[in-house]
């Protein structure tokens, strides 16, 4: 499990300050793209405080940090399952991190929780693994097997 909480004015001061370099360092175009299509009557800053939140959150629970070669990027917030729940979709050093710690014969979930009060946003991710044989169909969350 991760957890992290970020304060929205650090974002608010990162984007007036360095703008779109700042979000192309953190986010993938498509976490971007979902972004800007959020309702103007939610703060822009509050939107990548979370997403923030939750990638460092993420990084907690594979236990690396920002180390072994994970980048922001490797870390991808997707909506998944009916209800748009936010999930993560992991590529690169930190995909090969979940796989590495899922136990054999078993998939792996990322659970994702995430609320905003100003001035925080606060984030919490769980990596679970549950056994081949016990599934009974898709699970929402992000799955990598191993065999």
């Amino acid at each position: 499990m991760g957890t992290d909480l970020v304060d929205i004015r650090r974002i608010e001061r990162a984007l007036d300050r360095f703008g779109e370099r700042f979000l192309g360092r953190l986010f993938t175009a498509d976490e971007r793209r979902g972004a800007e299509r959020v309702s103007h009557t939610v703060s822009r800053a509050a939107i990548y405080a979370k997403r923030f939140a939750v990638k460092e959150a993420c990084v907690k629970a594979l236990g690396t940090g920002l180390a072994c070669g994970i980048i922001w990027h490797d870390l991808e917030i997707v909506a998944a399952g009916p209800l748009g729940q936010p999930t993560m979709h992991l590529t690169g050093k930190a995909a090969r991190r979940l796989m590495n710690m899922t136990p054999t014969r078993m998939v792996s979930r990322i659970d994702i929780t995430v609320s905003d009060e100003y001035p925080f946003a606060q984030a919490f991710v769980v990596i679970s693994a549950t056994p081949i044989a016990c599934l009974d169909g898709p699970i929402a969350g992000t799955s990598h097997t191993r065999d």
